[in-house]
């Protein structure tokens, strides 16, 4: 017993303290050399459901988040070309680890986001590579982020839409993993819960088609190879979707069928909460939009004029389709902006003078639904 004792304080770095806040300044203290910090990154990563308030000394510690962000950096020269090691890979994720403590700990967030930490992993989202050491990285990337969005703090939903977390969320949606997909729509989820989030993605059919089309995607996916746990997520965005008038109309066209045929009821038989979810959402995209009764009693339907669409964006009366100019616009008789328009890819003009000659040649007043049908033919909307 005594030679089994003595190898496990040399395993641990020579720490036999009962103590645990003296081996956390021990470990941390460590962790400013780089001889002793991989050895201290696994510790520490030991320590943090056991020892209380371990995020507000992790972040008050001198020296510490550098030296996390000094291994996170370390490795971008290997990120393209892909020469990522698992070695390498599994430091890093031990120092995102602790990272993950900081993101979710109500003390260090709010200096989490100001200090913009999230910006230090957004390298590793965007990587296509499929080899093991860039999922894993990936995906504890992504917990980081979920930690994050897990809290509904409104401030951390203004800070991952300003900083452009959506694009990087639907990318790994379409190419990850299952449990990269699971999280990074968990992410979506989160973001379209939070009143801010879902007027940001329908603020423009660009957006709102770019996240549709993935959904679509997964929900094809999802019907040959099964995943109850990302099935739940990717229902309860559509969901959240249908709470805006406009995207729910949109998706009176463009729900996947198999959401509507019973593909997932056996799936679903153990899961009642979901399985309320998606009745919900028929139910709601069952009903006759408020738009088409409008037009039936001859009446301006919500958000729509006699002139297209009104409301696209958050700007209210008088805002515009981005793209399709003012044929769509609400009000095409008022007189230009002195601002000029964003420069816009050569996709994306095409785009628009492809909606253009579909709204020029219709008699119909609500424009939105051939904007739906066009979104519909099309296999990528890009740039969110």
């Amino acid at each position: 017993m005594q030679l089994m004792a003595g190898n496990s304080s040399k395993d641990s770095g020579g720490l036999s303290s009962g103590n645990p806040e003296v081996e956390f300044y021990t470990w941390v203290n460590n962790l400013s050399s780089l001889e002793t910090r991989e050895k201290a990154l696994l510790e520490l990563c030991k320590m943090r459901e056991s020892l209380p308030d371990f995020a507000p000394l992790l972040w008050y510690s001198f020296g510490t988040v550098a030296a996390l962000l000094q291994e996170i950096t370390a490795v971008y020269p290997y990120i393209s070309p892909p020469n990522l090691t698992a070695h390498q890979s599994n430091r890093v994720c031990n120092a995102l680890a602790l990272l993950q403590c900081l993101a979710s700990h109500p003390v260090t967030r709010t200096e989490f986001l100001k200090a913009q930490i999230p910006l230090y992993l957004y390298n590793f989202l965007s990587t296509n590579s499929r080899n093991r050491p860039f999922e894993y990285l990936r995906l504890t990337s992504l917990g980081v982020i979920g930690a994050l969005a897990k809290t509904d703090d409104p401030d951390v939903i203004s800070f991952l839409l300003n900083t452009e977390i959506i694009p990087l969320c639907l990318h790994i949606m379409e190419t990850g993993s299952e449990l990269s997909k699971t999280v990074a729509t968990f992410i979506m989820q989160k973001l379209l819960q939070d009143n801010n989030g879902l007027e940001y993605i329908c603020h423009t059919y660009e957006r709102f088609a770019h996240v549709a089309t993935v959904l679509s995607s997964m929900v094809e996916q999802l019907a040959k190879e099964q995943s109850t746990r990302l099935l739940k997520h990717v229902i309860r965005c559509y969901q959240r979707l249908c709470d805006n008038s406009r995207a729910r109309d949109a998706l009176r066209n463009c729900l996947p069928e198999a959401l509507r045929n019973n593909t997932f009821a056996a799936q679903l038989v153990d899961e009642p909460a979901t399985q309320r979810c998606l009745a919900l959402l028929v139910e709601q995209l069952a009903r006759p939009s408020v738009t088409a009764a409008a037009a039936a009693s001859g009446a301006p339907g919500e958000g729509i004029g006699n002139a297209g669409v009104t409301d696209v964006g958050a700007g209210g009366a008088g805002g515009t389709i981005e793209g399709t100019g003012p044929s769509v616009g609400v009000n095409a008789s008022a007189p230009p902006s002195s601002n000029p328009p964003p420069v816009k890819s050569p996709l994306e003009l095409g785009s628009a003078r492809h909606l253009k000659r579909l709204t020029q040649h219709s008699s119909d007043n609500s424009m939105y639904f051939l904007i739906c049908f066009y979104l519909r033919t099309r296999v990528r909307i890009p740039n969110l």
